[in-house]
């Protein structure tokens, strides 16, 4: 790419952005759309003006509203996770101005064995002490933050239970319900409240879905045939469809009275199917819950039996994002599939950079102009030459990782994995290897082979030469990939232009019901599992290419900087947390921190090498204090995030605890009755007698 083109990028990128958010500040104001810019604020009751006159309201105050909120604030909207997160965007922003002197710098510039290189050695030593101190602190600050949010008065489900799996066989003289109540109340005579067996619910929740699927299609129709009363006939017209595939053929009947019969038809099969569920299916796991925290945490950090593929306690998710059907799978099944998940992510990283690798060369239009001929009339153009270089490889490299996401969740559900923040940050940890090794490394070092493979296939010796003189130049290619993500992709994020015109097109073409309308506008959470690997990915480019090419440091400012007070703006009035891990992600953030901080002073270790200089080897050392400080951290810091402390769930609380309200929130959506006075739940629960007031 050529300096006019990597300009026009540039100044293309930073246009949208302005265009971009100037429509979110005329679009924000206008009442129609306050779902969309302020859902959060709408769901917890708040006015999304905050009682202003939204017509002569400042279309910027978002930014001083941004800066002026505090950690707190971004607790009590969106939880501990979100606050973190934003401790990690203030790590990044924090480290990548420790490289603001040598901006006017470039390793590229420096001959070969030269002494001047003795500063840049100084340097890789300096970024990294600093490095180690900002991550230390980030670590020690979200380790309180997490222990504020596990010692609050507040009663919260998860941390009076745990999730007990592998359960041996029941005994011939025992019910399963039996079988676990007796164990705990041995061990925990004084603190155990109830059992609650995991069920197989795959039919009992078939028939739920069905059934709650005719529930909306009943309203929709009711809604439907209240409208045409006010728009045709004073009796209206009753809507019809047809019950075949899709509603697309078959029987035409009157819509109302057929939901409705599949309504009558359903419930009592539904109950039927709970009951039979309940008595007939139940599985080898259970969630035991305590009438004590701190004996909750407890029996989750500790040994139950000598065998360790039975009577496996830990700590129970949260009860939103249980994944119930991998609650029963075995100790040793489980592990089978994560090391085959492991091959195939692998594998799937490997022969992923193949085509990612070229594309990413193919598409230059050097390249494209080279081997599709038709193009060169597109070439000779100017202005077109110039944006397709700009943004064509870029592009096609963002394509490729956005396919990506869903594939690694998917994967890291079939491992095994009880709760959803869990499976996100296995997905998180699989999607930051290929953003380094495909992303990263085959774009920097495939693209070099793409376009000096004949050289290096006739001198084999040249590579390391090659590499060296040839690494800082792909440094425009991230330079633009960066500039992107923080002009294009960050504007996109505020304005929320694609929610906006997809929830306008529900609204007026599909949604008939105020649930439907909700649905189309529901913004969702964050999605760190697709988000923290994309910023860890910068941090990587960032780290690396600082000193080869030191034009991207106050790109990897911007992209921090632009992302902590836009971010924080959507985490205050957007998005809606699905889940609260009280900050688990963190150790896996700072984990592929340290990864990039090694990637980096490997990089320069080789670029020194390239360079000649012959005290390159003392950077050695610093690689190795790297993994004493991960070593280090992980020993003080991380087991608290595996387990809750003792000293933190210790603390009182101040509501009045209810136990029953607390097991209930447990009880899947299958397998809850409408009926509030039936107990139906006892056929696969503990009869144990409760004490009154937790009753």
């Amino acid at each position: 790419m050529d300096f006019s083109s990597f300009v026009t990028s540039l100044i293309t990128a930073f246009v949208i952005f302005v265009v971009l958010v100037i429509l979110f500040a005329w679009l924000s104001r206008r009442p129609g759309n306050k779902v969309i810019y302020y859902p959060n604020r709408l769901l917890r009751g708040m006015d999304p003006f905050d009682g202003g006159n939204h017509a002569s309201r400042n279309p910027f105050a978002w930014i001083r509203e941004a800066l002026s909120s505090s950690e707190q604030d971004v607790i009590t909207v969106s939880g501990v996770d979100a606050a973190v997160y934003f401790v990690f965007l203030s790590t990044g922003r924090a480290s990548n101005g420790t490289f603001s002197h040598l901006e006017k710098l470039s390793m590229g510039n420096v001959a070969d064995k030269s002494s001047r290189l003795w500063a840049f050695l100084v340097t890789t030593y300096w970024v990294s002490i600093v490095a180690y101190y900002l991550l230390w602190k980030a670590y020690k600050h979200v380790s309180e933050l997490r222990a504020a949010a596990l010692m609050s008065p507040e009663v919260r489900a998860e941390q009076f239970a745990v999730l007990v799996r592998d359960i041996p066989p029941v005994p011939e003289d025992q019910t399963r319900k039996e079988q676990i109540d007796s164990y705990f109340k041995s061990i925990y005579p004084d603190t155990f409240y109830r059992s609650m067996v995991v069920t197989n619910n795959k039919e009992v929740n078939k028939i739920y879905e069905e059934l709650e699927g005719y529930k909306k299609k009943l309203v929709r129709a009711e809604t439907i045939y209240a409208e045409s009363k006010k728009t045709s006939k004073p009796e209206g017209v009753r809507p019809t469809n047809k019950t075949g595939f899709l509603g697309l053929i078959g029987e035409k009947v009157d819509s109302i009275e057929y939901y409705s019969e599949k309504i009558s038809e359903l419930t009592p099969k539904l109950e039927a199917e709970q009951k039979a569920t309940l008595r007939d299916k139940q599985q080898a796991a259970a969630l035991v819950f305590f009438t004590s925290r701190v004996t909750a945490a407890s029996a989750a950090q500790s040994l139950h039996a000598t065998m360790l593929d039975t009577w496996n306690v830990m700590d129970a998710p949260e009860p939103r994002q249980v994944i119930w059907t991998n609650l029963t799978i075995k100790l040793f099944e489980r592990q089978t599939r994560q090391y085959i998940i492991y091959i195939i992510v692998a594998l799937t990283i490997f022969f992923y950079m193949i085509p990612i690798t070229f594309v990413s060369a193919f598409t230059t239009l050097e390249n494209l102009k080279k081997y599709l001929s038709f193009l060169k009339p597109v070439y000779n153009i100017a202005a077109i030459r110039a944006v397709l270089e700009a943004y064509l490889p870029q592009i096609a490299f963002i394509v490729f990782l956005d396919l990506l996401p869903k594939l690694l969740l998917f994967l890291s559900k079939l491992e095994g994995i009880p709760s959803q923040s869990h499976i996100e940050r296995a997905a998180s940890v699989k999607f930051f290897y290929f953003t380094v090794v495909d992303g990263f490394i085959g774009v920097t070092v495939g693209g070099t082979f793409f376009a000096t493979f004949k050289t290096i296939e006739k001198d084999p010796n040249s590579l390391l030469t090659i590499l060296g003189a040839t690494l800082p130049g792909n440094a425009t290619f991230f330079l633009t990939f960066v500039a992107l993500e923080f002009f294009v992709g960050y504007g996109l994020e505020l304005s929320r232009i694609f929610p906006l015109i997809i929830f306008h097109l529900k609204r007026k073409y599909l949604c008939k019901t105020e649930a439907e309308v909700k649905e189309a506008w529901y913004p969702g959470d964050l999605g760190y599992a697709t988000r923290v690997p994309e910023d860890m990915l910068v941090v990587t480019i960032t780290l690396c290419y600082s000193v080869m090419a030191p034009l991207i440091i106050p790109f990897g400012v911007l992209y921090f900087g632009l992302g902590w007070l836009i971010l924080r703006n959507q985490a205050l009035k957007v998005y809606v947390p699905s889940y609260e891990s009280y900050g688990r992600m963190w150790p896996h953030m700072h984990s592929r921190i340290l990864a990039a901080l090694v990637l980096y002073q490997l990089t320069m270790l080789a670029y020194f090498g390239a360079k000649k200089f012959y005290y390159a080897p003392f950077l050695v050392p610093l690689v190795i204090s790297s993994l004493i400080f991960a070593y280090v951290c992980n020993k003080k810091f991380y087991r608290f995030f595996r387990c809750p402390a003792l000293e933190v769930a210790s603390h009182e609380l101040k509501e009045t605890l209810h136990m029953e309200r607390i097991f209930r929130a447990y009880v899947p959506p299958c397998l809850c009755s409408e009926k509030v006075e039936d107990d139906r739940f006892e056929d696969a629960l503990s009869h144990v007698s409760r004490a009154g007031p937790f009753a």
